[in-house]
């Protein structure tokens, strides 16, 4: 196996800061034979934490080679490739550090290796002041995961503090609680959205674009057909006929770096003279058809009311 490279490499990637139980994880996975099937494993570490790995107690221990980066400059395809040449790498098992941005690790990925699944832990009893401080960091190990884990909590805990976060993020990830007893518990708490998807009109508040927007695009099938209105920023392109515009709002998911225009596709009733930056309140119907804007298809609101009107208040959407 060594020299040639694989047509495909899964990568499991764990995140989360130190102390956050991806060591320990990643242990008693290794641990369990039934995780092994004689492939040759590249545990990669990128930081050296409380715990050290008993390489001795995996299942497949032959056929696992750790190596730790401890410098970001490492951090490259070329050497990424040059590690999985050299042992023969089948598979990839990633301890993430939680101050290096994931898209660091993406671009950084040699061709053939696919993420395979993303779990990403964190310590309870730390969480919540990460997540005021390092707010950017903790959105990143956040928004691509499939599961989130709570370490170390405990009864007195407020759930809801810690749902609200991550849902804030993603809606799709599913969330553990896990105790320091070894009991887990599942997230069950049931997140609606801050409208009335059913209602004759969905009445989009200003505070609510955000999550509109990300409903519509994750769910559009429930939205085909739909009428919705809401106030929302126009921008206009020369390619574009007098009829066609796009409306929505800037959203901040993370910080003031990742700010970006959220838009839908918008067919006027009629040729209004819209300028970008102008506000509209806008009456539509949402459907699924092509677009110049989407090269193809997308989310198409059909208006029947467009009425040009005075900026909100706070102009910039958020999940907060």
């Amino acid at each position: 196996m060594k020299g040639k490279l694989p047509t495909e490499t899964p990568v499991y990637l764990f995140l989360g800061f130190l102390e956050s139980g991806k060591t320990k994880f990643i242990q008693e996975t290794l641990e369990d034979p039934r995780f092994s099937s004689g492939e040759k494993t590249l545990l990669l570490v990128t930081e050296e934490g409380v715990e050290d790995y008993e390489t001795i107690k995996f299942a497949d221990a032959e056929n696992v080679d750790l190596v730790l980066l401890e410098d970001k400059e490492q951090l490259t395809e070329s050497y990424l490739t040059e590690l999985q040449v050299k042992y023969g790498s089948e598979r990839v098992v990633v301890e993430y550090n939680g101050t290096w941005m994931l898209e660091d690790f993406f671009n950084a990925m040699p061709e053939g290796w696919m993420i395979n699944q993303i779990m990403t832990f964190f310590d309870s009893n730390t969480f919540l002041n990460y997540n005021a401080n390092m707010r950017q960091f903790t959105f990143d190990k956040l928004q691509n995961t499939q599961l989130v884990v709570f370490n170390r909590f405990t009864n007195d805990m407020d759930k809801t503090a810690f749902h609200k976060i991550v849902r804030g993020v993603s809606r799709r990830c599913d969330i553990v609680y896990e105790h320091p007893d070894g009991k887990a518990d599942f997230d069950d708490i049931e997140d609606p959205l801050p409208f009335d998807i059913n209602a004759p009109v969905i009445r989009i508040e200003d505070k609510d674009y955000a999550f509109f927007y990300r409903d519509l695009t994750e769910n559009l099938e429930a939205y085909i057909g739909k009428k919705v209105k809401f106030k929302g920023l126009v921008a206009t392109d020369k390619r574009l006929s007098p009829q066609d515009i796009v409306v929505g709002r800037h959203v901040m998911t993370c910080c003031e770096a990742d700010i970006q225009y959220c838009g839908l596709a918008c067919v006027l009733p009629e040729s209004m003279g819209l300028q970008t930056r102008d506000w509209i309140n806008v009456t539509a119907t949402v459907r699924f058809e092509k677009h110049r804007i989407y090269k193809g298809k997308g989310p198409v609101l059909v208006a029947e009311r467009v009425i040009v009107c005075e900026p909100p208040e706070e102009q910039l959407a958020t999940f907060y």
